[in-house]
């Protein structure tokens, strides 16, 4: 192999920093390397991350593979003893070309492979200027890292560091070198989103980034958020969910679970009535909304009857689309230390929490057929309507937005039955 590649675990903000890995380790002139951007969120994304290294070094021998991303962050010293890898880099290393040119020689001993600075000394986040997305026909923008609150569950702040946001200037000129560059959608992404601006002069929101976004970039069509926590949504996000037709009808919010005592031993700062209120509320404001959610299923001391508050919260808040986790135990985390559930029924109970969110998901197919939706084609043949719902289609060029009338679904996707291209430039 010649030049660098990128293999990207995790979330949308992993995928932002691999277009930004790919631009620094080129500048540093780093070649026949693999990067392999690692996720902690579960000890199973670990896992596959082991397995992917594995096999990029069966596949590519004489390649430097290099291991970074939120579990290098964590687990540095587990995946520097891998004889597969030569270097680790931290979530702050990765993106700077300096840590490509010092990469350490083949063959050093477990720990100089190691680059992994304390992530919880790093007290701001410098806008990183992308101009494209490799193979995405939306792009993705960074406004904010790290997370100030502790979950018991959750492993992410020690990788990420303390909450940090961008200033909203740098990042309404992000989006328009995104938009100038043909991108029709943007997502705004970050580890904990709704708490940005908290850490910038005037205490900026994420309503008012957004807002400020749409205002001075009028070309871009559609905004997205990747995912909120419902209990910091703030006055003028709410507005923009009511007014705003190019902010995208979407909703992933953070709920974790609809028991209030599960709630309270994860250490969230809202109650199941709190998190019902907000989607009741959204939906009176934008009737065509779709919602969706992170739950977890098996936390520990979770009885049968908090579960059954977890399943019965997918209908309270209507949730159409569903992330489920089976509870897995972070080493380092409060949640690994309390009485764990037995691993056949976190399982039993994340299939059967998946099973309520497949049928809430096919009930929100059959409620669109018949509709016509504006769809950004992702790939030939594959597109999303405005509220994420996934089409098949024929008919435009990734990047593009079609009209389209829904005729039909398969339980996965819509089927359209008809497409008209929409004239707009085709996304970089």
């Amino acid at each position: 192999m010649s030049g660098v590649d990128l293999i990207t675990f995790g979330c949308r903000l992993n995928t932002y920093e691999s277009e930004v890995m790919r631009r620094e380790a080129g500048k540093a002139g780093l070649n026949n390397a693999i990067i392999v951007n690692t996720c902690a969120v579960t000890g199973e994304a670990v896992r596959q991350a082991k397995q992917a290294i594995r096999r990029a070094r069966r596949d590519n021998p004489h390649a430097r593979i290099v291991v970074t991303g939120c579990a290098a962050q964590t687990e540095a010293a587990t995946f520097a003893a891998m004889d597969e890898v030569d270097a680790v880099l931290g979530n702050e290393e990765k993106l700077k070309s300096e840590s490509y040119r010092r990469l350490p020689d083949f063959g050093v001993s477990a720990q100089e492979k190691i680059r992994v600075n304390d992530i919880m000394s790093v007290k701001a986040t410098a806008p990183q200027m992308v101009d494209a997305i490799e193979g995405r026909a939306r792009a993705f923008v960074q406004v904010q890292n790290g997370c100030d609150h502790r979950c018991t569950f959750c492993i992410i702040p020690y990788g990420r560091g303390n909450s940090r946001s961008v200033p909203m200037g740098a990042v309404v000129e992000q989006v328009k070198r995104l938009v100038g560059n043909g991108y029709r959608e943007v997502v705004i992404t970050g580890v904990d989103a709704t708490s940005y601006g908290s850490d910038l002069p005037g205490a900026p929101t994420l309503g008012r980034l957004a807002g400020a976004i749409l205002k001075q970039v009028p070309d871009l069509e559609r905004l997205r958020l990747s995912s909120i926590d419902s209990i910091e949504a703030d006055e003028h996000l709410m507005r923009l969910i009511a007014e705003e037709p190019r902010f995208m009808p979407y909703l992933h919010l953070s709920l974790q679970h609809g028991d209030n005592m599960i709630l309270k031993r994860m250490k969230r700062r809202h109650l199941r009535e709190q998190a019902v209120a907000f989607c009741e509320d959204v939906r009176s404001l934008r009737p065509d909304i779709a919602l969706g959610a992170d739950l977890i299923a098996g936390f520990p001391t979770e009885t049968e009857a908090m579960f059954d508050n977890a399943l019965s919260l997918v209908d309270a808040c209507g949730l159409a689309f569903l992330h489920v986790f089976p509870f897995s135990p972070r080493e380092g985390t409060p949640a690994a230390r309390m009485p764990q559930l037995d691993r056949g029924l976190i399982k039993a109970r994340a299939a059967r929490l998946r099973e309520k969110g497949n049928a809430a998901y096919r009930s929100h197919l059959d409620r669109m057929l018949g509709t016509s939706q504006n769809v950004l084609i992702e790939r030939q043949g594959l597109g999303r309507t405005e509220n994420f719902t996934l089409v098949n289609i024929d008919g435009g060029r990734p990047g593009s937005i079609v009209p389209a009338s829904i005729s039909g679904h398969d339980g996965n996707h819509l089927i359209a039955g008809s497409a008209h291209k929409k004239a707009a430039p085709q996304a970089a």
